[in-house]
């Protein structure tokens, strides 16, 4: 059996000092390896090194666009609505805020929870995308007794097959919403 190392080395990728990364705290590492069966380790003349892996050089796959709509409440800090970044869309956490006033529409988790879905579609509208563009949804909540009133109103927005989603009891939310929601969409 090959070693990581030795591997390494018949694709001419510079050894990694393992023991110096373990010294750094948040750094994490991670090593992708493909299928070896039936490919050619070689290094072709016409085709770089891991071409197939789909790494992009182009200097403009980088770029990013903020996503900014009247029709959704202003971001309370210093961050966008969404960013656009080529295909994808990510929309940061919507409050369940009436745009006009920068008010909760009441104390309800059910009020709050259709008017944070209604800020979202308009942010995704905005963006060129609708419900069925979103991929997958993470909801905070105030209180996790709330999951069965909120999956309710949540089910009639989004069309099968629904998004992945994770949902989570936070410990507050900002000016004490009840619901905060935020996804990742693609975008045509």
């Amino acid at each position: 059996m090959m070693t990581w190392y030795a591997a390494a080395r018949s694709f001419h990728v510079p050894a990694i000092d393992v023991s110096a990364l373990r010294t750094r705290a948040p750094l994490a590492v991670g090593v992708s390896c493909a299928s070896l069966a039936g490919a050619n380790l070689r290094r072709s003349a016409r085709s770089p090194p891991f071409a197939s892996l789909g790494i992009s050089t182009d200097a403009t796959s980088g770029t990013k666009e903020a996503v900014q709509t009247e029709k959704a409440p202003a971001a309370l800090g210093p961050y966008s609505q969404a960013i656009k970044a080529n295909n994808m869309l990510f929309m940061s956490g919507v409050l369940g805020l009436v745009p006009e006033t920068g008010k909760f529409v009441s104390d309800s988790v059910e009020d709050q929870t259709e008017q944070v879905l209604k800020n979202m579609g308009e942010i995704l509208k905005a963006s060129g995308g609708s419900y069925s563009s979103v991929v997958k949804t993470t909801i905070m909540l105030a209180d996790l007794k709330d999951f069965k009133k909120v999956n309710e109103i949540y089910a009639k927005y989004f069309p099968a097959p629904a998004p992945a989603r994770s949902t989570y009891q936070v410990a507050a939310l900002p000016l004490d919403a009840r619901i905060e929601i935020e996804c990742i969409a693609v975008l045509q």
